[in-house]
């Protein structure tokens, strides 16, 4: 490389989350390399941070060992097209974002051709397939990880590890005038309001869907002054939503969630990073998942952990309900929210341990703790 040739950048993510946190993390880093040239993966946050995708995470984000197993073929696809990408113009640093089963294959191909990898957001393996921390300590020069437990987990597996904090601390904001949010899109403030969260990826919303709109039909029969905001991911038209949109008292918001989340009275919300972002804004939830049945059945005799919900998975407890898979029925769901909406004390309760939750997540400037350590791997001006 010239002396004149800027530094590059290969980033890779599969999901709208990761691409949250990739956008952020490039506008870091230029700040310390104004010319830095970045290639990869990603989506809109990404593209508006001036990153030249290779395609887009709309046609990365498949849920599931069945699901991943159809898209195969297109993965492959999009697999040897990054790695063209790669050959053609070589990157100093490789920064992967999550989506494991693709990003940690990514990671072997790039140790093959000598390129340092920077891992930011860790796979779940103290959850399940713990085997790829092996995979990680021969491919990965640096795990940038989110939750302080992580970083005990790589340092005893002797990976080179930093706990940076979590990205959302600088993304989510508080809604100054709850009243006024609420009035703004269209909502009563003197009734309650049930923030509904299905999910970003169409599978995830197809699976979530059926059990969640039988239930809020419930919720209406038993309460019928409640109001449900269905915070609908950008990523997703509304047809996605067709079932839930039926229901009486339903309005969808779109480009507000963090909003919806600080007004709301309490939420029922889809496993995975909305349920941080939700204990960040302190709202009591009630956490729900499916997945295909095949899918679970082949997927649970390797999860190593008792709780799914990513919150209780940092409290070491159950702090909100989770219900998943047989236990996602319309009844059961229904019932927890209702706990919820019609109890002050259990959502006071559950706020604390939310706001536990939250400290333990770090300081704000996550994204610069992560783009000073990413610099380091880009060469000296």
């Amino acid at each position: 490389m010239s002396s004149t040739s800027p530094p590059r950048l290969l980033l890779s993510c599969g999901e709208p989350s990761g691409d949250a946190y990739g956008g952020a993390l490039v506008e870091d880093l230029r700040r310390l390399h104004p010319d830095l040239a970045v290639t990869g993966l990603g989506g809109d946050r990404m593209q508006a941070a001036g990153v030249t995708l290779v395609a887009h995470v709309r046609d990365l984000a498949v849920v599931g060992l069945i699901e991943v197993v159809k898209h195969l073929g297109d993965l492959r696809a999009l697999f040897a097209r990054l790695l063209a990408e790669v050959d053609r113009h070589r990157p100093d640093v490789a920064v992967l974002v999550d989506y494991p089963d693709f990003n940690l294959r990514l990671a072997r191909e790039l140790k093959r051709r000598g390129i340092p990898v920077v891992y930011y957001v860790s796979p779940q393996v103290w959850a399940w397939r713990r085997g790829r921390i092996r995979t990680i300590r021969e491919t990965v020069s640096r795990m940038l990880v989110l939750f302080p437990f992580e970083e005990t987990i790589y340092r005893d597996a002797g990976v080179p590890v930093s706990f940076v904090g979590h990205p959302l601390l600088d993304q989510v904001e508080p809604v100054a005038d709850r009243g006024a949010f609420l009035r703004e899109i269209g909502f009563d403030p003197e009734r309650p309001v049930l923030a509904i969260l299905p999910g970003s990826r169409p599978q995830e919303v197809a699976h979530n869907q059926p059990p969640l709109a039988q239930a809020l039909a419930r919720i209406a029969a038993r309460r019928p002054g409640v109001q449900f905001a269905l915070a609908a991911a950008a990523t997703l038209a509304d047809d996605a939503f067709r079932p839930l949109l039926a229901q009486p008292g339903l309005r969808l918001v779109r480009g507000r969630t963090h909003g919806v989340m600080a007004s709301a009275t309490a939420g029922i919300v889809a496993s995975g990073t909305a349920t941080v972002e939700a204990a960040i804004q302190g709202l009591p939830m009630v956490v729900v998942y499916r997945v295909s049945p095949l899918t679970y059945a082949l997927g649970r005799p390797l999860m190593r952990v008792s709780h799914f919900a990513m919150v209780n998975l940092i409290a070491g407890r159950e702090i909100v309900p989770e219900l998943m898979q047989g236990d996602f029925t319309p009844q059961r769901t229904a019932d927890a929210a209702l706990d919820l909406l019609e109890n002050a004390s259990r959502r006071e309760a559950m706020r604390g341990e939310l706001a536990a939750v939250r400290r333990q997540l770090g300081e704000h400037g996550a994204s610069a703790r992560a783009a000073a350590i990413v610099a380091g791997f880009l060469p000296k001006r």
